[in-house]
């Protein structure tokens, strides 16, 4: 029997209650459409029995990717680390790290993601919820505070957003400064990591023009699954950079470290 997992309406109604009545009837359903619903519910019933890392190396496959990998030599073999990324997809390059560092650690890996996500059950067991509009709820601060202390490693997307084009460049925005804090509260040394791909020039002249009109919602996050169905038969370079001890990060400036890291993940040489 094929599952509906994925259903607009369904998160429409738990997500945003006050106003998911109000919403016409044709946006619901563009809404359907530019998240391929059905798509999505295709690939989660075909691969209904993969769970996290397993389920990431199934959808490299299914959207047949090929991953160029760089500074394999500089990921340790053992030790507890933040992976520490540019996120210029918003989405395939989470899974693309994910399958990459979950197999090389034995699945043992997690990351923080929009809360959204864990709709999808495939992805629950190796993600971090985060709630992108709302507070916290305090079982999900704890639960992030015992991922760090646990013995996975952790991937994270400092910037929070993913990539805008920016003076003419595809860039991360600020990175923010808790991941450095949980390196050093947590004693893990950061692996600076830089993902090489783009998304679409639509996804970029929305997000400007959102910007330039003064708009604070995020509307071209709504097209990030559209960006995801594109990305098929793509090609993208990963590289990873010697890891940061965690110890240059303490007594210092947390914001100002964090600069230095992304600093160090665009450093990297992808073509090489």
């Amino acid at each position: 029997m094929t599952r509906k997992y994925i259903d607009i309406r369904q998160i429409l109604q738990t997500k945003a209650p006050s106003i998911a009545g109000k919403i016409p009837g044709f946006l619901v359903n563009y809404l359907i459409r530019i998240v391929h619903q059905d798509e999505v519910n295709h690939i989660l019933n075909k691969y209904h029995d993969k769970d996290g890392v397993a389920f990431m190396l199934a959808l490299i496959d299914y959207f047949d990717l090929r991953l160029e990998l760089q500074g394999e030599e500089n990921i340790p073999d053992g030790g507890r680390f933040i992976f520490a990324s540019n996120h210029p997809l918003g989405g395939m390059d989470g899974i693309c790290l994910s399958a990459v560092l979950g197999k090389r650690f034995d699945g043992k890996v997690q990351c923080p993601v929009n809360d959204l996500l864990l709709f999808i059950p495939q992805l629950r067991s190796i993600c971090i919820p985060v709630n992108k509009h709302g507070r916290q709820a305090r079982e999900t601060a704890v639960q992030t505070e015992e991922t760090y202390a646990s013995d996975n490693q952790i991937i994270t997307f400092p910037a929070g957003l993913c990539s805008r084009k920016i003076k003419g460049k595809i860039i991360d925005l600020e990175w923010k400064k808790s991941f450095i804090q949980k390196a050093v509260n947590y004693q893990r040394d950061v692996v600076p990591v830089r993902f090489e791909g783009t998304n679409s020039r639509f996804f970029y002249t929305l997000a400007s023009l959102r910007h330039a009109l003064g708009i604070k919602t995020n509307l071209e996050m709504l097209y990030l699954a559209d960006e995801f169905f594109r990305s098929r038969h793509s090609t993208y370079r990963i590289s990873f950079g010697k890891p940061i001890p965690w110890q240059s990060f303490a007594g210092k400036n947390p914001a100002e470290q964090a600069a230095r890291v992304k600093a160090a993940a665009y450093s990297l040489n992808v073509h090489q």
